[in-house]
């Protein structure tokens, strides 16, 4: 008996690995192919999740539900239209200047990397930046003819994004009204000690986990960008979003944007590069240790290790969305096998920690 327990752990062990990887293979197969209505699903589900708030406060107030979700997009479509007409322009507006000056911020970057070389002569140092040089000269190609393709297609890309963007609204509203209905169908169809605690571990894992992210990103957008502008960073306001929005990528979202920022002001001015990365680490640090906490509280976690390695499998997946639904993801599945080995279904909390870099230092 025991030779065939062990044998069964074995074999179980054994195979669970090639059987793992080969459900990754097959979905990011599945994603590339299906890649363009998956995207838009994916994104219709996260903002129906985010408006189901508003919407449950509506319904509080005695508000019919399909009053209610017609009030809340309303109001989401009004503060879109808004962005749109004021924050939108500047942010693009913003991004066509920086690409068209990387060019020159590299050559100058080259220019700096020459003299440097030349000091070192003179003083006998054996430094040989050459190397870097023409790394830097053949970057400097590619980005212009980066540019010069991408300008041809941006008026395409400016009106599929917009399409993109009404088909994730319709979607949204669609499946505030009706998505209980088909989740609950599909649901039905399994067992009812792993569909119930699959249903609330869905629902918590990512309403906590995307309102607290955006939350946050918003938090970093609004306090560095009059700390950008203070610092005369060029281009205060497209830096100050681009960190912000990287904070919804857990783990490593923050260390990417603050460092790709610090990296970029770096081929302008080193001494504004040091400056801008001790401001943005500097308010990581409040966020993730003062802000955090008291808004979100302390949820049951997930190991960080899992979490890396669930951002790795997502991004193989799916690319950038798998990035962003991989933590909240793995979060519900291991909720959901918790609430069935516990076997209490209907008592159950959140397993998504929101990662923060302190907690790893």
């Amino acid at each position: 008996m025991r030779r065939s327990a062990s044998l069964q752990r074995l074999l179980f062990y054994g195979l669970s690995g090639p059987i793992v990887a080969l459900n990754v293979w097959l979905l990011s197969v599945l994603f590339r192919y299906f890649q363009s209505p998956l995207t838009i699903l994916s994104f219709a589900a996260i903002v129906a999740f985010l408006l189901n708030y508003p919407v449950k406060l509506f319904e509080r107030a005695r508000i019919s539900r399909t009053q209610a979700v017609i009030i809340v997009l309303l109001v989401t479509l009004t503060l879109f239209g808004f962005l749109g007409i004021t924050l939108v322009p500047m942010v693009i507006d913003q991004t066509i200047q920086l690409l068209n000056k990387i060019p020159d911020w590299l050559s100058s970057s080259q220019d700096n990397l020459v003299q440097l070389e030349a000091f070192a002569k003179q003083r006998r140092l054996p430094i040989d930046l050459r190397v870097l040089a023409n790394q830097i000269n053949a970057s400097i190609q590619n980005v212009v003819q980066q540019l010069a393709s991408g300008a041809v297609g941006l008026a395409g890309t400016l009106l599929s994004g917009l399409l993109n963007f009404v088909l994730v609204i319709v979607l949204a509203f669609y499946m505030l009204l009706y998505g209980d209905r088909v989740w609950y169908g599909l649901i039905n169809l399994l067992p009812a000690n792993i569909g119930i605690p699959l249903t609330k571990s869905l629902q918590l894992n990512f309403q906590n986990f995307f309102l607290s992210q955006i939350l946050l990103g918003l938090f970093m957008v609004v306090v560095l960008t009059p700390i950008f502008l203070i610092l005369r960073v060029p281009f205060a306001l497209l830096f100050a979003i681009l960190i912000g929005i990287s904070e919804l990528i857990p783990f490593i979202g923050a260390t990417l944007g603050i460092g790709t920022v610090t990296l970029l002001v770096l081929l302008q001015n080193w001494w504004l590069a040091v400056q801008v990365a001790i401001a943005a680490i500097l308010m990581q640090q409040i966020k993730d240790n003062l802000l955090a906490p008291k808004l979100f509280g302390n949820f049951i976690g997930l190991n960080p290790i899992w979490i890396f390695v669930a951002i790795l499998m997502g991004y193989e997946i799916a690319g950038l969305l798998g990035t962003l639904v991989a933590v909240p993801i793995a979060g519900t599945i291991k909720g959901t096998f918790d609430a069935i080995k516990s076997g209490k279904s209907g008592d159950f909390m959140s397993t998504v920690t929101i990662p923060h870099d302190s907690d790893h230092n």
